[in-house]
């Protein structure tokens, strides 16, 4: 009889251990209101990549005086443009790259 109860409980507490560990890593994986998770910072980084990329490619923009920051999918323009036509233009091409939710077109012209 001691032994079945031994069992039990020690059957009871893998059990719970098993589903806490299991908790913990999915739980750890997810982003929360202040951080990314990992697929969240790898899906920014690669707007960011695109961003930058159709600057670049863009004659009315060609600068590499804008920095590109993607936060959960919203991207952020800053630095320095000659031209309102330009800064017009940068907002225009980041609007335009698949997956931005919204640009924040903080670009200062010179």
């Amino acid at each position: 009889m001691k032994t079945s109860l031994k069992l039990s409980r020690v059957l009871s507490l893998t059990a719970l251990v098993g589903t806490l560990s299991t908790g913990f890593l999915v739980g750890g994986c997810a982003s929360t209101a202040t951080s990314d998770s990992t697929g969240e910072y790898v899906d920014d980084a690669v707007i960011t990549t695109k961003v930058k990329s159709a600057l670049l490619g863009d004659e009315a923009v060609k600068s590499f005086a804008i920095s590109v920051t993607t936060v959960k999918d919203v991207v952020q323009l800053s630095g320095f443009v000659n031209t309102e036509a330009q800064k017009q233009a940068a907002g225009k091409d980041a609007e335009a790259v698949a997956g931005v939710k919204r640009v924040h077109n903080n670009l200062i012209v010179k």
